[in-house]
């Protein structure tokens, strides 16, 4: 059942593989506590108490309250596809609370740390790679894209005349994101030095090495390298991605105009980002006004 529930995951909801792997390792190891076998054919007798005995083993032996909440999930939405097939007549984890994480704030780049590295070049190491690296880091940060998102990005997907990079995004959503002329300078010029380099088949990977476009552990290490002098705590593409937010709203951009340039589904998503510039602006308050310590 699980193997045919993962495949349902992919090809019908249109998970990720990663999604479906991690759900598909949290069942499996619910059939071993249970001591079921790996696919749990005989899912249908598994009760409400069996998956909060699942849980509460796990809490105990000091599994982060984030993991135990993606595992309830993977149990809701495992039997809730029983339940579709006319399996079961009741979702046994429907009822089983999900377990409380505190949100956390998104880390992200000083502004003045940001412009700082985008207006000084990369020192040391390969010129042609030091044009890509900062082209990396300058179009996360002035894009707001994930890093999966950047290394699908190809020639086909900038267009000069509109000043647009076409992104395609999770489950194959594609977004419209408008880019600055001094990005489009720097991407074109990356583009004269990467085909002087490389001979790539079409469509031509933007952020690529000779075997082609960089991996995802590959972007993140030049990332993490070039944010090493600044003073953020997490020095990861996602980082810049939360200070493309970050940036926007304290600079006056509406919020649902951000959302829609990151790619999310629900406003409450974008909404973090209001806690965060709040944050700040509260910070301001306490360390310059001459009450605030009254």
């Amino acid at each position: 059942m699980i193997g045919d529930f993962l495949r349902y995951l992919e090809l019908e909801l249109n998970r990720s593989k990663l999604t479906a792997d991690a759900y598909g390792r949290d069942l499996r190891e619910f059939a071993e506590f249970l001591g079921k076998d790996d696919d749990m054919s005989d899912a249908e007798t598994i009760t409400t108490t069996d998956v909060r005995a699942w849980l509460a083993d796990m809490a105990r032996n000091g599994l982060s309250p984030r993991s135990l909440r993606r595992k309830t999930q993977a149990a809701r939405a495992f039997f809730r596809w029983i339940q579709k097939q006319g399996i079961i007549p009741n979702n046994p984890a429907a009822e089983v609370q999900l377990a409380k994480i505190g949100r956390k704030l998104p880390e992200f780049v000083r502004e003045q740390e940001m412009e700082t590295l985008l207006d000084n070049p990369v020192l040391g190491g390969d010129p042609a790679l030091n044009i890509r690296n900062k082209l990396i880091i300058n179009i996360l940060y002035s894009c707001g894209i994930r890093r999966d998102e950047l290394a699908k990005i190809t020639d086909a997907d900038i267009d000069f005349h509109q000043k647009e990079i076409r992104v395609h995004g999770k489950r194959d959503k594609t977004r419209i994101i408008p880019v600055a002329d001094q990005l489009l300078n720097e991407i074109k010029e990356w583009q004269t030095v990467r085909d002087s380099l490389y001979s790539l088949p079409s469509p031509t990977p933007l952020i690529c090495s000779k075997r082609g476009k960089l991996t995802g552990r590959a972007i993140y290490d030049i990332v993490h390298n070039l944010l090493l002098g600044t003073g953020a705590t997490h020095k990861s593409p996602h980082s810049l991605r939360h200070t493309f937010a970050t940036s926007l709203l304290n600079n006056g951009a509406e919020i649902n105009s951000v959302k829609e340039l990151l790619g999310h589904s629900s406003l409450q998503s974008t909404q973090i980002y209001t806690h965060l510039t709040f944050s700040d602006i509260r910070k301001a308050y306490d360390e310059a006004h001459p009450r605030s310590k009254r």
